[in-house]
């Protein structure tokens, strides 16, 4: 089991993609919503995972995560998905030594984009890049599953 410590903030320009050194699409969908447990299928280009997340506390929370076959993973957002599928692009802007993931949602959540970073400790110290706008961690209407 791994923790997964990240911070969430709303993104207030589009700056970060002359930053960016990847982009990729995702797909994904939430087969349990509990916030005490939720399970979530995703697709990342030609690969898939099976994640489960436990309830955050404060910017943490138990994640474990494993690989699938995209072929079960498509069935499993066909067949299983609780809710709006969810399609973003995400962007990773390396910035003052820490990897930021730039989510832009689309579909029905077009105009969204938050920025995530992943912290090893939760008061570790970080800089803001000039596209991050407010914190929204912990804020549960930016919950992924709750999207």
């Amino acid at each position: 089991m791994a923790k997964e410590i990240e911070r969430k903030f709303l993104v207030i320009d589009k700056s970060y993609r002359k930053m960016a050194v990847t982009g990729r699409s995702i797909v994904q969908a939430y087969l349990n919503r509990d916030p005490k447990a939720t399970v979530r299928v995703r697709i990342t280009d030609d690969k898939a995972f099976l994640t489960i997340k436990g309830k955050n506390d404060g910017a943490t929370r138990d994640e474990w995560e494993y690989p699938i076959p995209v072929s079960d993973a498509r069935d499993m957002i066909a067949r299983c998905a609780s809710g709006r599928i969810i399609e973003k692009k995400r962007f990773v802007v390396p910035f003052e030594g820490y990897d930021w993931e730039i989510d832009e949602f689309g579909g029905e959540l077009e105009g969204l984009t938050v920025a995530e970073i992943e912290l090893p400790a939760e008061d570790a110290e970080f800089s803001l890049p000039p596209f991050v706008g407010d914190e929204v961690t912990g804020d549960p209407r930016y919950y992924n599953s709750s999207l």
